[in-house]
């Protein structure tokens, strides 16, 4: 299987950046970790998709982002993290959400998402979180992520995002794009640039018969100088670990370790992101409960 990556291009005078992902690979993932019936793995792969293309906007290898959609449909809270190269992660609530095709025969991701809000947390390192949230347009995520840079972030933007399911259920083709307005574009070129946006249909169309990052640059940039940015490979990745989850037993405090002591069974805990289980025996919870001792 092909990995999934990210590609950047920029207008050569500076008006505007177009961030390609590819994100096949990562949605397969997620859907082996979580076992998503069709619906459930386009609303996750687009999340996914949406989470990594945002992410990799931030600036320092130390940020994180967030995104949480929470919507009052059957899908529930969807919540994806990225770092700063589009690495990603994520799960949903209820992943065995699975509604009728729409009259369309696409797979009906907004009303499995619900009316609710787009929110979006980036961890800088350093102070407070920055937060932003944004009403949900449609649920159907790509129309979210346009309203919630126009809205909080007063940045004008374009999202497309697609996951397609195939017989098997697994993920046939998953990716998306953001475009993105740069202070003091060119009205020429923002003209064109809507002009070129409004020939594209279908991301999964055409990542389905084989269109990858150079393609849609063509087609977003057409007419109009640009050029490469980077390349970056990207990955389903999570960063739990034992030594994590020993942390937060702890900080329960003594008399609920205690309690767990005095049930006389280990603790399993199991990694919401990834289902990575990690086993505490009897002895481990007399250290960690000597440990709040001190």
């Amino acid at each position: 299987m092909n990995n999934s990556y990210i590609k950047r291009f920029i207008t050569s005078d500076g008006s505007a950046r177009l961030i390609f992902a590819d994100t096949t690979e990562i949605v397969n993932k997620a859907h082996s970790y979580h076992m998503t019936t069709p619906t459930a793995t386009a609303v996750l792969g687009r999340a996914l998709t949406a989470a990594s293309l945002m992410g990799c906007l931030m600036k320092n290898p130390t940020d994180s982002l967030t995104f949480q959609l929470k919507g009052n449909g059957p899908a529930g809270t969807v919540t994806c993290v990225s770092d700063y190269s589009g690495n990603v992660r994520g799960y949903m609530d209820n992943p065995a959400v699975d509604l009728p095709l729409k009259p369309n025969g696409k797979l009906d991701v907004g009303g499995a998402v619900g009316e609710g809000y787009l929110g979006i947390i980036r961890d800088l390192g350093a102070g407070e979180p920055y937060v932003g949230m944004s009403e949900l347009v449609s649920g159907e995520i790509a129309e979210d992520v346009t309203a919630y840079y126009a809205n909080s972030e007063q940045t004008p933007s374009a999202c497309a995002l697609g996951v397609l399911v195939d017989r098997d259920y697994t993920c046939r083709v998953a990716g998306g794009f953001i475009l993105q307005l740069l202070p003091g574009a060119d009205d020429s070129v923002v003209d064109r640039l809507e002009t070129n946006m409004a020939v594209i249909n279908s991301v999964t169309e055409l990542m389905d018969r084989g269109h990858g990052a150079d393609k849609f640059a063509e087609l977003v940039m057409n007419g109009i100088e640009y050029e490469e940015f980077d390349t970056i490979d990207i990955s389903f990745k999570c960063t739990c670990s034992k030594e994590k989850y020993r942390k937060g037993l702890i900080s329960l405090g003594r008399d609920e370790i205690k309690s767990m002591i005095d049930d006389g069974e280990p603790i399993e805990t199991v990694c919401r992101f990834c289902k990575e289980k990690y086993v505490f025996s009897l002895d481990e919870l007399d250290e960690i409960l000597n440990e709040t001792a001190k």
